[in-house]
């Protein structure tokens, strides 16, 4: 199956109407999914596929809001230039992003790579944000365990089916529960011009520990929600977070790993939206 078609399979599996669009943010066109109205909902995938990867929650998220999932520079159908991807730059992005599109303020929830982007964002632009959510977020403190940065090393470096599986033994608790065509695309985006780039020229700078003083400037209501389970990012790291952060709490899922939007997600999208609606 092409690239175009694992991709437009997994936005068919989000189930509401979604439009797929492209804009200039700063320097950077950046390609982005919409769906929903309402106040802005602002989704940042993590280091991978790109925006699709939201596919479980989507259909959730957009019954109350107007939701925005951009594929990050460097990933998904977004431009992948020659660029240091480290935190300043990837922030940088995301406010040339937002100017764009006229968004003065949204919830901004972030997975993973993308939590330590949003959480960099909060500190450096509170005035527009309103809640944060990080999900198994980079930037808390945790560092990554052997045999998954063993398998993120090999899927980025020689990407395939076969790194693709190794991988993802480490990103869930069942691999079954991601959607194949996820992996294949993610794959796929790799093997595109520039598709490496985030990962050789970043090596990992994104996803670096923040000061404990800096997290604890952060005063925006924030929601960490962790994968109990989670093999790549312990938990003990959003544990810590939650009691730095003066307005954050910690949610735990059970039989989750580091995706847990795709281990439990009827579980990952109640727990979500209690916190945007509250």
């Amino acid at each position: 199956m092409a690239k175009d078609n694992y991709r437009q399979a997994l936005i068919d599996r989000m189930a509401v109407p979604v439009e797929q669009k492209v804009i200039a943010a700063g320097s950077v066109t950046t390609a982005y999914l919409s769906a929903g109205a309402g106040d802005t909902v602002i989704c940042l995938h993590g280091a991978g596929a790109g925006a699709v990867t939201w596919y479980p929650a989507m259909a959730a998220l957009a019954e109350h809001f107007h939701v925005i999932a951009p594929d990050i520079v460097g990933y998904g159908e977004s431009d992948k230039p020659d660029a240091p991807y480290d935190r300043p730059y990837f922030v940088a992005w995301l406010k040339d992003f937002m100017t764009a599109l006229g968004i003065s303020k949204a919830h901004i929830v972030g997975l993973s790579q993308g939590g330590a982007i949003a959480l960099q964002f909060a500190l450096n632009y509170p005035q527009m944000v309103e809640k944060l959510v990080l999900v198994d977020a980079g930037g808390l403190g945790a560092k990554p365990t052997l045999w998954p940065m063993i398998g993120m090393v090999w899927l980025n470096v020689m990407p395939s089916a076969a790194a693709n599986r190794f991988n993802g033994r480490y990103l869930l608790v069942r691999p079954e529960n991601r959607d194949a065509n996820h992996g294949s695309y993610s794959v796929e985006v790799l093997k595109k011009p520039g598709g490496k780039n985030a990962f050789s020229q970043g090596r990992g700078a994104a996803v670096a520990p923040m000061a404990e003083a800096d997290m604890a400037a952060i005063q925006h209501q924030t929601l960490i929600i962790w994968g109990e389970d989670d093999q790549l990012f312990d938990i003990a790291a959003g544990e810590a977070a939650a009691r730095i952060m003066p307005n954050a709490t910690l949610a735990r899922i059970a039989n989750a790993g580091h995706l847990p939007l795709m281990d439990q997600p009827v579980v990952f999208n109640q727990t979500l939206l209690e916190f945007l609606l509250a």
